[in-house]
């Protein structure tokens, strides 16, 4: 051991002592309600089965994370029994967590199709594959009598089993595999969290903004005395709020609860389905939300992710009145919101969506939007990862962003193109063409085509593309995302009859033959 290991490893005990005491020189004394405990999983096994020996736990400690795996997916911690005996009989709280990582090719033949998205597409198999992982956690777990009220998802380098990284497509391959983790977790009723560190979490998912999952965040080998601490007060890798710090030495994985957390339950977080702005009740399914005109009422057509026939239920009276559109995330907690710019007063409210179908209480955004005679919910337009509005301006045709700060307010708006008064049908219905940014479908007047404006990831636009005619022979023109369950972002059209079809996309900015949904959608207006 070098003489500047020694000194970190001596850095980390004296920090680590220092936080168990509350006190250290020169540093703000933790919380009284934070608690110090310490992560384990197979490195505290016996050699004898593939651990390093390593020692459990101290008396002091005040709770334990226990890894469910061996190192990767699709393994198991072999001495997660005793481990999980060990904490129940010293009365110490535990929650688990498991790994994440890129399928070897064996795996993702083997898991590709276990999952509940279709196995057409890769970005379909990717997400199978997390959502398999996540199976095999929850049989760990159950196969132990293990119930935590927590699973963090481990997220980092693997060097046994790398993440593709090189490129972004790459990066949102990963994601979708991350994705199906979550929701393999969710739909088994586990709360979840992130684990990982900025330059990790960077390189892996191309730094994907999270806000809405919670954080357990590591500071690794302690650079300076108070970094586990700033860990839980400095923004976090994915936006998501830290609950708690880590930090590690040589022979244990220390951990810091951060104020006021003090390792309680955790709710399930909101979907995080990738480039969704219609996941209304997070079941990682695209709804339709849609006003009864006659009744002012407004419903939730829950969406199936298969592309079939939906149910509605109702959410809300007294909705006439207003202009509707679903933006996404605007408030950055998670749930997805409507805007609603009120007719009479050109007030714009942002409902915000509790994440199971419902709303929290309204907040006004601003006033004087009703010089505006289309809003669209594009999703992430200019590449920052918040989401965006755009409008457009009845008495000039300009098109307006207004860019999300991602808390529920606007940055000043900018110009972002002109003679869209041409257009008498406009939707956002996510990144259409596949390249990773959102686009905008158009529907123009004298015509009945269809356009593809598709954005360029930072703000701006592409050459157009035409997706078809004659579509002036539709009554509504919705994006939905992906309602069939494929990864690929669809289009909802109704017809005059009141039959509502599905348009699946392609991938590459067309789409496949169309699908009926159901008849009796003439008494909306709108859908969104």
């Amino acid at each position: 051991m070098t003489a500047a290991r020694a000194l970190r490893l001596l850095t980390a005990v004296l920090v680590f002592l220092a936080l168990i005491v509350g006190a250290a020189p020169g540093v703000p004394p933790a919380q009284a309600v934070s608690l110090r405990g310490h992560d384990i999983s197979w490195p505290q096994c016996p050699t004898a089965v593939g651990g390093f020996g390593l020692p459990l736990p101290p008396a002091s400690s005040q709770f334990v994370v226990i890894g469910l795996t061996k190192g990767l997916p699709f393994t198991e911690n072999p001495c997660l029994a005793s481990q999980l005996k060990w904490a129940t009989d010293n009365r110490k709280p535990a929650q688990a967590y498991t790994m994440a990582a890129f399928p070897t090719a064996a795996q993702l033949a083997t898991y590709r199709t276990q999952g509940p998205w279709s196995s057409a597409t890769r970005a379909g198999q990717l997400s199978n594959v997390g959502y398999a992982e996540a199976r095999f956690a929850i049989a760990s777990l159950v196969k132990t009598g293990f119930a935590p009220r927590v699973v963090w998802i481990d997220v980092e380098p693997r060097p046994a089993q790398p993440w593709p990284t090189a490129t972004a497509v790459q990066q949102r391959e990963n994601r979708y595999l991350i994705e199906g983790l979550m929701r393999g977790l969710r739909d088994a009723r586990y709360s979840y969290g992130l684990y990982s560190f900025t330059s990790g979490w960077a390189s892996i998912t191309g730094s994907w903004r999270l806000p809405g999952v919670p954080v357990w965040a590591t500071a690794g080998m302690l650079d300076y005395p108070n970094e586990a601490l700033d860990r839980c007060r400095q923004p976090s890798f994915s936006g998501g709020r830290v609950y708690i710090s880590q930090w590690y030495d040589n022979t244990r994985d220390y951990d810091l609860t951060c104020d006021p957390y003090a390792f309680t339950p955790l709710p399930i977080p909101a979907s995080t389905l990738s480039g969704a702005t219609a996941d209304f009740n997070g079941d990682w399914n695209n709804d339709i939300l849609a006003r009864y005109t006659a009744r002012a009422e407004l419903w939730m057509y829950r969406g199936t992710g298969q592309g079939g026939r939906l149910t509605g239920v109702l959410i809300g009276t007294g909705w006439n009145g207003f202009a509707l559109e679903t933006p996404g995330d605007f408030n950055g907690d998670g749930p997805l919101d409507v805007l609603a710019r009120e007719t009479s007063t050109g007030i714009l409210w942002l409902y915000r969506g509790n994440g199971t179908g419902g709303f929290l209480p309204r907040l006004r955004l601003g006033a004087g939007w009703n010089v505006m005679n289309s809003i669209v919910g594009p999703g992430d337009f200019n590449g920052d990862q918040r989401v965006d509005v755009l409008a457009r301006e009845t008495a000039t045709g300009h098109l307006w962003l207004y860019r999300g700060n991602g808390t529920g307010g606007f940055l000043p708006r900018l110009r972002v193109g002109t003679g869209w008064n041409t257009f008498n049908a406009l939707a956002g219905p996510g990144d259409f063409n596949g390249d990773g940014a959102v686009d905008v479908l158009a529907r123009e007047t004298a015509t009945g085509t269809l356009w593809l404006y598709g954005g360029n990831g930072t703000g701006g636009w592409l050459p157009r593309t035409r997706v078809g005619g004659g579509w002036n022979v539709m009554t509504a023109v919705v994006g939905p995302g992906d309602f069939n369950g494929d990864r690929r972002t669809d289009i909802l059209a109704r017809d005059s009859s009141g039959m509502l079809w599905l348009y699946p996309g392609n991938g590459a900015g067309a789409h496949l033959p169309r699908v009926q949904v159901g008849p009796g959608w003439n008494g909306f207006s709108p859908l969104f």
